[in-house]
């Protein structure tokens, strides 16, 4: 731990201050006599440990921290201990790289105390979010590393994470789009792949209980091993494990890292179990396409809201100006899309046999070729089946990476 702990924990107790006293004015927050916390689930990764706790009514909390053990203490009031609090230690697991351990009792007769021991010097983020979806009132407890050792060259993740807690996610992205260099030459094709959802937001779950974001996540990996055999290009994944991962850093992860290619893979889902098909979006900021181009965007740009985001005030690419170079990438986004759609219909029905448009939040890179793929219809019972197979995944990932060869193969790749 650094010489800077008093200091630490200074900046830790103030914030806590500053946050109940925002939930005190604001409103927000602001439970009932009592509040019934009805599920609490833990998300670590290696980037950064979620704590959820849901609850009937908005919970209203306070924070600070101690050391020796260093611990964050949240507050809960007027909530009463039950079975499902009582869970969450049991819910901590031992390769959790930031929470050692998790203790909660009753504090007094309207306070619950959670008390997270934790394995490094963490600077955590709490927020409350409102009933969206399935999910009713939740807090959320991100605890993040202070110090990184991670390779940011290689994952700028994390600080892009930061940077977006911050508010501050555009004042550290790059003016320019891809990098200089005839691709396949001077040097490789850098592509970005995007498993759709993770962490809290699982996406559609089929009728077996199949979640899109474990089955995109399959898929990407078979996809970067197939070119990641190719020297003429290198992959990248907005994620690589169960984490949740905001629309915004998954585009700021392209644009940091210099992408030529940005992929996003999805299995959706449909009122009608009889929707079937394999499809292909671009983006459009003229309006949807189709109807069904319209819904989908619009299920797809609530990740945020289902995943679980602070309101940080971050602005980045809320005042997007679409000029040329957003055009021009849309134009090569339908291009793309279209090599790409062509090889899926191979491997399975074609839902549309052109590639659609909607305003899809995640593929607003304005100098980024982004094309946005619906494998297929994990709400549809054969599709369900075929998506969980080696196979059909496999051949997936096959017929995305002959559509990527083909459009490069176009511009004297």
């Amino acid at each position: 731990m650094s010489s800077s702990k008093p200091d630490y924990l200074r900046r830790r107790l103030l914030q806590g201050a500053a946050a109940t006293w925002l939930l005190s004015v604001s409103g927000v927050g602001v439970a009932a006599a009592t509040s019934s916390v009805i599920a609490v689930r833990v998300w670590p990764s290696s980037t950064y440990t979620r704590i959820t706790l849901e609850s009937s009514t908005p919970l209203k909390y306070k924070q600070f921290a101690l050391a020796n053990p260093d611990r964050i203490v949240i507050d809960i009031e007027n909530v009463q201990l039950n079975s499902v609090l009582k869970g969450i230690a049991g819910q901590v697991q031992t390769s959790d790289p930031y929470l050692k351990m998790a203790r909660i009792g009753q504090f007094d007769p309207q306070t619950v105390r959670l008390v997270l021991e934790l394995k490094q010097n963490i600077n955590p983020n709490l927020f409350t979010l409102k009933p969206i979806a399935e999910f009713k009132n939740r807090l959320v407890v991100d605890l993040y590393p202070a110090n990184s050792n991670a390779d940011e060259a290689d994952d700028p993740l994390l600080a892009l994470l930061k940077e977006y807690n911050k508010g501050a996610l555009e004042k550290d992205q790059p003016a320019q789009g891809p990098q200089a260099g005839k691709v396949g030459l001077d040097r490789p094709l850098v592509i970005m792949l995007d498993p759709g959802h993770g962490g809290e937001d699982p996406g559609a779950i089929g009728k077996r209980g199949t979640r899109e974001k474990d089955i995109v996540l399959q898929i990407a990996r078979r996809l970067r091993t197939l070119i990641q055999k190719d020297p003429k290009m290198k992959a990248y994944m907005t994620r690589n494990e169960d984490v949740f991962i905001p629309l915004k850093v998954r585009v700021a992860k392209a644009r940091k890292l210099r992408a030529d290619l940005f992929i996003s893979i999805h299995a959706d889902a449909f009122t009608n179990r009889s929707a079937n098909g394999s499809s292909i979006f671009a983006l459009s900021t003229k309006g949807a396409t189709s109807t069904a181009a319209k819904y989908l965007a619009q299920t797809q740009n609530e990740a945020d809201e289902i995943g679980g985001v602070s309101k940080s005030g971050d602005r980045y690419l809320d005042h997007t100006i679409f000029d040329l170079a957003q055009t021009a990438a849309i134009n090569n986004s339908l291009k793309f899309g279209k090599e790409v759609l062509t090889r899926m219909g191979k491997v399975n029905k074609l839902h549309k046999n052109k590639v659609e448009q909607a305003g899809f939040a995640v593929l607003k890179a304005p100098d980024i070729p982004s094309i946005l793929i619906e494998t297929a219809f994990i709400s549809n019972l054969e599709e369900e089946r075929k998506l969980r197979t080696a196979k059909f995944q496999q051949q997936i990932a096959e017929s995305v990476f002959a559509g990527i060869k083909a459009y490069f193969a176009t511009i004297k790749y």
